[in-house]
């Protein structure tokens, strides 16, 4: 047996936030509450940990089938894993793309035995064209849980307004890169000053702005879920705003990238800070900050995104690929961008994780592990328990809750101040957990 002892347990679905006990017998929690003793178990001393669900991005590319050179399945989850993330959705732009379902089949077979959770999203067209919709009634039956053309937009209204009524009569969300190509002179840098010294036409804030203004009112005409990813304006929250004002049923996502970088950062890291869409400028880091706090923003995620070092040694204006990885490092710039600042408390939040009320026990798996963040280091040590849940946080009427916990330790350099300084913190991760999660129980409503 395993006894992960005096953790704080931060639950955004029940609102917990206590310091409990979990007791794990044969691989199944079978008791959180305080104080447990148990001389036969071995002993994690969770002290000054916090106990949490597993993070879930909903937004990442493993480059599997076609650009393997880049990123594996395999190599995928494990950089997912590493850094805290137990279940993660896959963009649908692979080689083949995922249009049908003998591609979709193949790879969630494959993801079968995997360290984690790895779902898998499918197109809204055929070969990403933006002209034909794909089978959208098949590849849900074949598990796909939800629609995107990822990478590129689909540039012909009437494409997507049909798109939309189809997925709004399937249940299923649509996942939106709002990016116009015409207003987009050269991908992966904001046009601006930035731009302008490398002599590039860069990409304007507009062709992410139009594109989110069009899809939010063809979704409000339809009544299809949408998903505008990876916002990079500060218009385009506003934008966003005042279509949930409207009623229109749209989540977004913002990246830890567009949260803690700019555009001048191009000139410090390169093609390695060229990604779509682009960096933009202080003004729009800083609204992009105030959208997730007020919750206009509504998870964050990483548009993990790979590529070969030979690919982005290209330089930024002589055909770099656009994007980054983000994976391992997602918390822990979530949490200097967020926590060290003081921007996120936790006050008053409503939200759901990924959590799945069920007639019946739901046995699943999940992983237990301890983050240990070195002082000053970016080398982070890792150990890991896979359990499985049968046990719920709270009784529910006629519901068992399946949960991912994820103990993950603070560095001493960020606690050490004062226990005060610990508590905020611990306070503060908790909001940070719920953007995380806001929008899965919809994306996975189907799906354990």
């Amino acid at each position: 047996m395993l006894l992960i002892k005096n953790g704080r347990v931060i639950d955004p679905k029940t609102k917990t936030n206590a310091l409990l006990d979990l007791l794990i017998d044969d691989g199944k929690i079978i008791k959180i509450e305080e104080h447990i003793e148990d001389e036969n178990a071995d002993i994690i001393d969770a002290t000054n940990l916090i106990v949490a669900p597993g993070l879930i991005d909903n937004h990442v590319h493993f480059r599997d089938p076609g650009f393997t050179h880049k990123e594996t399945l395999e190599t995928g989850a494990n950089a997912a894993k590493a850094g805290g993330f137990t279940t993660v959705v896959c963009m649908g732009n692979t080689k083949p793309c995922v249009d049908n379902v003998e591609v979709l089949e193949d790879i969630q077979e494959r993801a079968k035995y995997l360290p984690i959770h790895v779902l898998q999203a499918a197109n809204v067209t055929l070969g990403m064209k933006g002209k034909e919709l794909t089978d959208m009634v098949a590849l849900k039956e074949a598990g796909t849980i939800g629609f995107t053309d990822d990478g590129v937009p689909i540039r012909d209204p009437n494409v997507m307004l049909e798109a939309m009524r189809v997925a709004k009569s399937l249940d299923m969300p649509i996942s939106l890169h709002e990016e116009d190509p015409a207003l987009v002179g050269t991908a992966g840098v904001n046009a601006g000053p930035i731009a302008d010294s490398l002599h590039i036409a860069g990409a304007s804030h507009l062709a992410e702005e139009t594109i989110t203004a069009r899809d939010c009112l063809l979704a409000k005409e339809t009544g299809c879920r949408i998903d505008i990813q990876h916002l990079s304006s500060g218009t385009s929250v506003d934008i966003i705003r005042f279509m949930k004002n409207l009623g229109v049923d749209v989540w977004t996502e913002v990246t830890p990238q567009h949260l803690t970088l700019t555009e001048e950062d191009v000139l410090t890291y390169g093609a390695n800070a060229k990604i779509n869409p682009p960096l933009r400028s202080e003004t729009d880091r800083m609204k992009l900050i105030e959208g997730l706090v007020d919750g206009t923003i509504d998870m964050i995620v990483t548009d993990h995104a790979p590529h070969a070092k030979e690919e982005k040694d290209k330089g930024i204006v002589h055909g770099a690929p656009s994007g980054m990885i983000g994976l391992e490092t997602s918390l822990a710039l979530t949490l200097t961008a967020l926590v060290e600042p003081g921007f996120m408390k936790v006050e008053d939040v409503s939200s759901t994780i990924w959590i799945r009320e069920q007639s019946q026990l739901v046995r699943m798996r999940i992983y237990v592990f301890l983050m240990k963040m070195n002082n000053g280091q970016s080398k982070k040590k890792i150990f890991i328990q896979r359990v499985t849940i049968h046990h719920s946080l709270v009784e529910v009427s006629r519901a068992v809750f399946a949960i991912q916990f994820v103990v993950v330790r603070l560095s001493t350099s960020i606690i050490k101040k004062s226990q005060k300084r610990l508590f905020y913190i611990q306070e503060t991760v908790y909001n940070i957990l719920v953007s995380t999660y806001n929008n899965l129980i919809r994306w996975e409503e189907e799906y354990v």
